[in-house]
């Protein structure tokens, strides 16, 4: 099981420099974190959504998770 404990601290945990090179691996758009909002919506207590809006990446153990086939999509 995921231990969900430390999520809050996962902004400070990514290094800026790399923050800005992330995007994502299928529409090569820029990613931000998920706003308290967005994550409720699809459940999830950390991620980083795509620039539309469309598909959040879970943070897991403070390591984002950038596979396809983990992507959420976000409902409207």
């Amino acid at each position: 099981d995921y231990d969900y404990e430390d999520e809050d601290e996962t902004e400070t945990m990514i290094d800026p420099e790399l923050f800005a090179l992330l995007r994502c691996p299928e529409t090569k758009q820029p990613l931000r974190f998920a706003t308290p909002e967005e994550l409720a919506r699809v459940n999830l207590p950390g991620g980083l959504v795509r620039e539309d809006g469309r598909v959040i990446y879970p943070i897991r153990d403070g390591i984002p998770v950038l596979l396809l086939e983990e992507a959420v999509p976000v409902p409207h």
